[in-house]
């Protein structure tokens, strides 16, 4: 029981970690074109984020899969930066498509960001023999943390357009809009070649 508190807090806490605000900057951008009126997705995009990082975290614990870091560090503000491009140039048109893309995004790009968690995995379960359980609580931790900050972006939303008057158009594109400006501010500092 202890483990599993353990590994939960670990996952929990590495995501709400500011000083790794790149997951936190991700989750952002995804949520951000969803209403609260729709959490059922918002959930569903949560948890596609955390399946997909969850494969590569199991693949990499396993040694299945290797990546260089200085690829992977890049391409995780890449992945930020096309996220909410993609929120800028489909403002206009039906919120269906781009909640769709979004869901895309966050299995998809899960991947690139579980290769991010990886070496901080690894160093996490040493050499443990058993590497799955401590997978699985670590990533009830990583999902329980997504869910905190999507439903923060949701209720952020539905303040500013429900009581501030604020247009969805405007919230979706100043926040994705800000959200760029810091996935090319961390793609410049992590350029590896």
């Amino acid at each position: 029981m202890e483990d599993l508190i353990l590994y939960f807090k670990m996952g929990f806490t590495h995501v709400l970690d500011l000083a790794a605000y790149d997951h936190i900057l991700f989750l952002i951008v995804l949520a951000v074109v969803f209403s609260i009126k729709e959490w059922i997705k918002v959930l569903w995009l949560v948890t596609l984020f955390t399946l997909g990082h969850s494969i590569t975290l199991a693949l990499a614990a396993y040694k299945v899969l290797e990546f260089p870091i200085d690829i992977i560090e890049f391409l995780i503000p890449l992945t930020i930066f096309i996220t909410g491009f993609v929120n800028v140039i489909t403002t206009k048109k039906t919120s269906t498509k781009s909640n769709r893309l979004n869901l895309f995004f966050a299995f998809f790009f899960g991947f690139i960001h579980g290769l991010g968690f990886s070496n901080y995995f690894k160093m996490m379960i040493g050499q443990e023999q058993n590497k799955f359980l401590p997978l699985l609580e670590f990533a009830l931790g990583i999902e329980g943390a997504q869910i905190i900050i999507v439903l923060s972006i949701l209720i952020i939303g539905f303040i500013l357009q429900s009581f501030l008057k604020t247009s969805k158009r405007d919230w979706v594109l100043v926040t994705s809009s800000i959200v760029i400006g810091f996935a090319i501010q961390m793609m410049l500092e992590r350029i590896f070649w």
